[in-house]
């Protein structure tokens, strides 16, 4: 009775804690009507890549046009050719408008191929397609020169009645002001997220029309009085934060009804992207590419655009789940657990339950950010050796309480796994800090050893009274004095490469073009860098991690000398 009345504590204290943290929260206005003025729809599911040329059916496409035409009424496209050929007669029969668009890039067949589709597909349906767009961003990705862009644009101005365009980066258009002379409309991506000086979201409505009043008075001076178009602007729903620019569900949809907010004050014209996530862009952008959808891959509404938003709605449901390993724990334990104090018994299942809790939520991000087949095998790895760890935390846990001898097998178990998880942490690490753009931070490697380190430091301090200095120790934790690679060689090189991670944060903000621009003096835009750099929580929770860990392998080695 007394096990159980401690385990349904513990259960009740932290399903109201879920509750309290997951409530609905208030993002901002609805969105008129609940539609969009136009959103980018690309079509591909889990399992399609353009990069593979593994494309959607007819069907699937269908089915995603009736969805998003009660979401939006205007979709805009990137492609003309191959399955993107057969959009305007279903987004005709949806009652969807479209700003179409054609890929060119480096292949000089392709771009024939797309551009001849355009523009028999803007002359067959301008009941549909009211605006066409040549190119995205291809003057970004260096792909081509801008006189050459200038070919292409013309081309489609002769050939089509509805008004062309070409898509970029804002700074693109300041880059190459003779592009504003030659389009029909300025179309603009304004995203604060991958701005070299990263936008928080509370500030974004304010930068997005500060860039929009910059372009609008370029524009000005060369052709007054033609119309812009944000051609893109939206906020990822998960991924890696750069400096003060956070991925959530809860900032994609307060970015979004911003957008909105300011764009029918000010009268701008917008298109967001986009209508869903896309899981190939992983390949060329990490978790934070394929992230940035009003629906998720399964076409299910990430964030509504009426109404409150929940940060994660499937919380209750990774609760259950979470609750079921702890009582399953618990069962196995029971014996042990009747020898225990009352205090001791409660320390234990506390130390289990946050233990089952870190599990369930690691593996329902791990799974619901893997793509490909490879993705998942190493998604089931890591979980797999999580889950590993968890049993033999609880097991060293369950020894101390009973203040039995180390059982070797279990030391030397945990050693191996923690020798295991740093090495990879330190290799995640370097390609963190050597070219770390798309790279999400792998908390999968970190969050339960350094939890468990400090759940056994917990343990240890309340069984035995220990000195704090041994509670830290790493042999003394997991009871192995076991090593088959020197401490001081883990520790340091943690150390190191926590630094070095700074380092290559800060550096990579520095060399950003517009952060140059904007920091012209070189310690301002390294303070600026710094301050970026140390105050991304995901960044200083990596950190965190890796001190913590080098502490007990060091400690250890002082231990050891003694």
């Amino acid at each position: 009775m007394r096990i159980f009345l401690i385990a349904a504590l513990l259960i009740l204290i932290n399903g109201l804690f879920g509750w309290f943290i997951n409530l609905p929260q208030d993002v901002g206005p609805d969105v008129p009507q609940g539609k969009l003025n136009s959103m980018s729809y690309a079509p591909f599911r889990e399992g399609q890549s353009p990069l593979e040329e593994k494309f959607p059916s007819v069907e699937q496409i269908d089915e995603d046009l009736r969805l998003l035409s009660q979401k939006t009424h205007t979709i805009r496209t990137y492609s003309s050719a191959w399955i993107f050929s057969k959009i305007p007669e279903l987004a005709r029969k949806h009652g969807l408008k479209m700003i179409q668009g054609a890929w060119i890039g480096f292949i000089k067949k392709d771009i024939r191929t797309e551009l001849q589709e355009l523009i028999h597909a803007a002359n067959t349906y301008p009941d549909v397609i009211k605006r066409v767009i040549v190119g995205n961003e291809v003057l970004l990705r260096g792909e081509m020169e801008p006189e050459e862009l200038i070919g292409y644009i013309r081309e489609v101005k002769a050939a089509v009645k509805q008004p062309v365009s070409y898509a970029d980066v804002w700074s693109m258009y300041m880059k190459n002001p003779q592009l504003i002379k030659e389009v029909d409309f300025i179309t603009i991506h304004i995203l604060p997220y991958w701005e070299d000086q990263p936008i928080p979201v509370e500030q974004a409505p304010a930068h997005i029309a500060k860039i929009y009043n910059i372009v609008q008075q370029e524009a000005s001076t060369i052709a007054p009085g033609k119309p812009i178009l944000i051609g893109e602007s939206g906020w990822p729903s998960a991924g890696r934060q750069r400096g003060w620019s956070v991925p959530s569900v809860t900032n994609e949809a307060t970015f979004i009804r911003s957008l909105i907010k300011i764009a029918t004050e000010k009268h701008f014209d917008y298109n967001i992207v986009e209508a869903f996530d896309q899981p190939w862009k992983n390949a060329l952008e990490g978790v934070i590419g394929a992230n940035w959808g009003i629906f998720s891959t399964d076409r299910e509404e990430v964030f509504p655009l009426t109404g409150k938003v929940y940060q994660n709605p499937h919380w209750l449901q990774q609760f259950g789940y979470a609750c079921g390993i702890f009582l399953i724990g618990a069962v196995c334990y029971r014996k042990q657990l009747q020898a225990f104090s009352t205090a001791h018994t409660a320390v234990f299942l506390l130390f289990l339950h946050l233990l089952s809790i870190a599990l369930v939520s690691l593996a329902c991000q791990a799974w619901n950010t893997s793509y490909t087949t490879e993705h998942y095998v190493q998604s089931i790895l890591a979980v797999s050796l999580n889950t590993l760890l968890v049993i033999l935390l609880a097991q060293r846990a369950s020894d101390i309480f009973n203040k039995k001898a180390a059982n070797q097998k279990v030391g030397l178990g945990l050693y191996l796994l923690y020798v295991l998880f740093v090495v990879l942490a330190i290799y995640r690490t370097y390609t963190l800090a050597t070219d770390g753009r798309y790279i999400s931070f792998p908390f999968i490697l970190t969050t339960i050893p350094v939890f468990g380190l400090l759940g056994l430091m917990i343990t240890h301090y309340v069984a035995n009274k220990p000195l704090p200095e041994k509670t830290l120790a790493l042999n003394t934790l997991i009871g192995t004095s076991q090593s088959l690679v020197h401490p001081k060689i883990v520790g340091y090189s943690l150390i190191a490469i926590a630094v070095g991670l700074i380092i290559g944060e800060t550096r990579a903000f520095m060399v950003g073009r517009d952060f140059i621009l904007e920091n012209p003096d070189l310690y301002r835009r390294f303070g600026r860098a710094l301050i970026f750099s140390i105050t991304n929580l995901q960044l200083v929770q990596w950190f965190t991690s890796l001190i913590l860990l080098a502490s007990a392998f060091l400690l250890s080695s002082q231990r050891s000398k003694r």
